[in-house]
């Protein structure tokens, strides 16, 4: 889940008005009916233009903690937040106004535990993620990791090999975007040269017979979106989502938001949309929130009472 796509129109709107801030829409009306993706690409158009808004740590602040009172009324029980430091830097937003404005809201949370990973846009060069990701460490920023996000095509995770040895070095978790627009080859790059501990999307896995299998032997977690696939149009339609299949095959796939207020919905109603498309049951559904608590970055404490609620709600079917 990026944090910065969790920013809703009306929100945009707001933050554009005290910034001072010119946006080519009339209205909230105005700027959903921009919302018409094709592909990645033309999502990360409006997706990174919208971020202009975003100027002070306050800013950061407000738009981290409307997405935490939505995943709370969500009944999100853990979140590890994704944000783009580069995105901001590039536009003159210095380092400490963004994680300090996230941070604060996050330490201010009730009712949810937290994370925080700091992604690299794959598609500006590997030596700028370098410089981000050393500057991040020499601030003592709270992050707990590491990601690999933008437009995926044509940019491959080998490049970021550096960058992702450091963060190892220092140790932070790895986690990166891999098979979601781009081939099958990505997961394993993903796999062999960074040495993700997670894969974000990977759905594309599928393609390969022989990955799959070594993803279902490693029990490597895949955070697979899919309100966003269908949005991005790398899946036609969510009948066609190749969750199901990705649980028969014994994947350890669980179901995550993206862009929630770009792509129709936040966690809830992507577990609502699967269900009526796929037809999973209760068993199903059991088994996408163990895997994402298996997925996530948790003291085993935590990790048992988690997966004890889990159990719980199953049991009381």
């Amino acid at each position: 889940m990026h944090v910065e796509g969790t920013l809703e129109p009306e929100l945009i709107l707001e933050l554009a008005a005290r910034n001072e801030v010119t946006l080519p829409y009339h209205d909230v009306d105005d700027l959903r009916a921009r919302y018409a993706f094709t592909d990645l690409g033309s999502f990360l158009e409006l997706y990174y233009a919208n971020m202009a808004v975003l100027r002070t740590r306050e800013d950061f602040a407000a738009m981290t903690r409307a997405y935490l009172a939505c995943a709370v009324a969500a009944g999100v029980r853990h979140v590890e937040l994704f944000f783009d430091p580069q995105a901001h830097l590039v536009r003159g937003v210095a380092l400490a106004e963004v994680v300090e404005g996230i941070a604060s809201a996050l330490h201010e949370a009730e009712g949810i535990s937290t994370g925080l990973i700091a992604c690299f846009l794959r598609d500006r060069p590997a030596a700028e993620a370098l410089e981000v990701l050393t500057a991040l460490l020499d601030m003592e920023a709270p992050i707990l990791g590491i990601g690999l996000d933008s437009a995926e095509v044509g940019h491959p995770p080998s490049g970021f090999a550096e960058v992702y040895d450091l963060a190892r070095a220092r140790g932070l978790h790895l986690v990166a975007h891999a098979g979601e627009e781009g081939p099958a080859e990505y997961v394993r790059e993903a796999l062999d040269v960074l040495r993700v501990e997670r894969l974000d999307h990977g759905i594309r896995c599928l393609d390969d017979t022989a990955l799959v299998d070594r993803l279902v032997a490693e029990r490597m977690p895949l955070t697979v979106c899919p309100l966003s696939n269908v949005r991005l149009r790398t899946v036609g339609t969510m009948a066609d989502h190749p969750l199901a299949a990705m649980l028969a095959r014994g994947l350890c796939v669980s179901v995550h938001s993206d862009d929630p207020a770009y792509f129709g919905g936040y966690v809830d109603a992507n577990f609502a949309a699967v269900v009526d498309a796929l037809d999973l049951d209760r068993d199903d559904l059991r088994t996408l929130a163990r895997n994402a608590v298996e997925a996530a970055f948790v003291a085993p404490d935590r990790a048992a009472q988690l997966h004890a609620e889990i159990d719980a709600w199953h049991a009381a079917g």
